[in-house]
């Protein structure tokens, strides 16, 4: 596996024809899992989808348990490499947490389908494969926690659990490929700002909000341990995951 991916970031340039390849046959296996599941999807299926013959498949990945890790690094590389150039931007905590919004839903607004991949099969993968996705995520994790806690210091927010911050955001942000709909929506700019204001104010609110929150505390986590294990996991599986439970 480490000889594949160091062939990709060291080979060639974005726009070689070995990349665009591979970005084809990514984008064909992201239909065929988010249609049929990982499960039941065949190497098959891909060619079908990819146009490509199997053997010629097998020149770009080892196996489907590799082309599953491929998309999911893939995401998560492309997501913390647009991130980076957003936050050098920002001036304040708050565009910080906006770039960190409008850089997630942008990528997911885009690209429904992987979405779902990503949340469906966050738990497929095993050994090494699965250590590297959950690098992954822990670090794109963390540097959503580091923003919140930029904020949390600068406006002295004492009372704000980070990582119930955190963890709250992507709850809200990561299921948008099972109901946005541009046309009632509005495009991922309008969504962007209008989850911002919502994550914002509820950080930003005053102590008399603060405390009304805290009332129904109890009834929300009843309601939480309610839900199913398989829905509690799915919550979260897009970023934090479940290695993320003890961070």
């Amino acid at each position: 596996m480490a000889s594949s991916l160091a062939r990709r970031k060291t080979a060639a340039p974005p726009a070689s024809k070995y990349d665009r390849r591979l970005s084809e046959i990514l984008a064909a296996a992201v239909d065929v899992f988010c249609e049929k599941g990982f499960a039941a999807a065949s190497i098959r299926d891909i060619s079908r989808a990819s146009g490509t013959s199997l053997a010629g498949l097998y020149y770009y990945f080892k196996s489907k348990d590799h082309l599953l890790f491929l998309i999911q690094q893939e995401a998560f590389s492309t997501l913390m490499e647009r991130l980076e150039a957003k936050l050098a931007e920002a001036a304040s905590p708050e565009q910080g947490i906006q770039a960190f919004i409008q850089n997630h839903l942008e990528h997911f607004a885009g690209n429904p389908k992987a979405a779902k991949v990503l949340s469906h099969e966050s738990d497929t993968l095993k050994g090494t494969y699965q250590e590297e996705i959950a690098a992954l995520k822990r670090r794109y994790y963390r540097q959503c926690l580091a923003l919140v806690d930029r904020l949390k210091s600068a406006r002295q927010l004492k009372g704000i659990n980070s990582r119930l911050a955190v963890l709250s955001l992507f709850g809200m942000m990561n299921w948008i490929y099972t109901w946005y709909n541009p046309k009632v929506d509005g495009d991922w700019r309008q969504m962007a700002a209008q989850m911002t204001a919502v994550f914002l104010h509820g950080v930003l609110g005053d102590g008399a909000a603060g405390g009304a929150a805290g009332n129904v505390v109890p009834a929300a986590e009843e309601e939480g341990n309610q839900k199913s294990a398989s829905e509690r996991k799915r919550d979260m599986a897009v970023v934090p995951g479940r290695s993320l439970q003890k961070t």
